[in-house]
């Protein structure tokens, strides 16, 4: 059975075409009587509008994009819940990706999103894909960058301070004593991730350069390909295979699933947190609360920030060309819980 048209409901409803692209459009008043024919045909018939061939022939998407590094980490999904909570405001409909920290994966979805012709694209990016997000805006589509601070570059962005959020983390692990900090997960590669190793290697300067084994500001980096549970417990079990002389005292996680991983096996082997090495994570996902030990986190306004992109986004789709770039940097706090709280090194 083919799909039902326009026609077919003017000719139920027994009104023409263009009422019924005004019903349906609400673009000119319709008497209530009419209106009601046609929802009562639209409802018999089964129709329903092709909304993107519409869209086509008025050379107007009302769809936006948004791609994020790795939608299994919970930071990523309030974010999105910030971005559906400000699109909820609006008439806009959400396509999603998630390039799972894969850069061949990120380039099919700008290429799904360029073919879909997105009204907007919001984008924490992975690879170096500024060129084609150019060529995106060049064809039309507004972009933001979310959570990657781009003051210097010619999109909007909204970001945490990373960089501070690092001095935060390891600020906190020196006040407790600890003198030899570990960063477990990620790669420098990612821009989050560089920033908050700089953050913590400026805190262990400040301090007097710390007693890492690394010549790098004192902080030992023990990185990896992904930045979820799994990548903590190897990066913990790297840890544990040094004598326990060389073990760091403390470890600062890339993100709270990388500390829970860690926290994993550092539990397994009997190692007590944090008498023995304490532990902080980034992003102060629900998670971190639960965990059969609190805990402690440099925590992210992810909810509000997802808001606030698509404030941005919205904005310059509304006036393209007219909205100046805005760079909105929102600063992180703390929570501290019993993976730091209190307790002194162990002697």
């Amino acid at each position: 059975m083919s799909a039902m048209s326009v026609r077919d409901v003017a000719a139920l409803a027994g009104v023409s075409v263009g009422t019924v692209s005004n019903v349906l459009n609400d673009s000119r008043p319709v008497a209530p009587a009419t209106a009601q024919k046609v929802h009562e045909a639209i409802e018999q018939l089964g129709f329903v509008r092709n909304d993107a061939a519409r869209q086509l022939r008025v050379g107007q998407s009302r769809t936006i994009g948004m791609m994020v590094l790795d939608i299994a980490n919970p930071f990523f999904t309030d974010l999105a819940r910030g971005v559906e909570d400000a699109l909820a405001l609006t008439t806009r409909s959400l396509i999603f990706g998630n390039s799972g920290e894969d850069p061949v994966r990120e380039l099919g979805y700008l290429d799904l999103f360029e073919e879909q012709r997105v009204a907007g694209l919001l984008i924490s990016p992975v690879g170096d894909v500024l060129p084609r997000l150019e060529r995106l805006r060049q064809r039309g589509s507004a972009v933001v960058l979310v959570d990657r601070d781009t003051e210097a570059e010619a999109f909007s962005s909204v970001a945490v301070d990373d960089r501070r959020g690092g001095e935060l983390a390891a600020s906190h692990l020196l006040g407790l004593g600890r003198t030899a900090i570990a960063f477990v997960g990620g790669s420098t590669a990612i821009t989050q991730v560089r920033l908050r190793i700089e953050g913590a290697e400026a805190a262990i300067a400040a301090h007097g350069g710390g007693a890492g084994s690394s010549s790098s500001g004192g902080l030992r980096h023990i990185p990896s390909p992904s930045m979820n549970s799994a990548a903590g417990r190897n990066g913990a079990e790297q840890l544990l295979r040094l004598p326990a002389a060389q073990r760091p005292d403390a470890v600062f996680a890339a993100n709270d699933l990388v500390a829970l991983g860690v926290l994993q096996a550092f539990t397994a082997a009997g190692i007590r947190v944090p008498d023995d090495i304490a532990l902080i994570g980034y992003d102060d996902i629900d998670f971190a609360a639960s965990a059969a030990i609190p805990l402690s986190s440099v925590r992210q306004p992810s909810r509000e920030m997802g808001r606030t992109a698509t404030d941005l986004l919205v904005a310059e789709i509304e006036a393209p060309g007219e909205v100046p770039r805005q760079h909105v940097v929102f600063q992180p706090t703390l929570a501290i819980r019993d993976s730091t709280a209190g307790a002194a090194p162990a002697s």
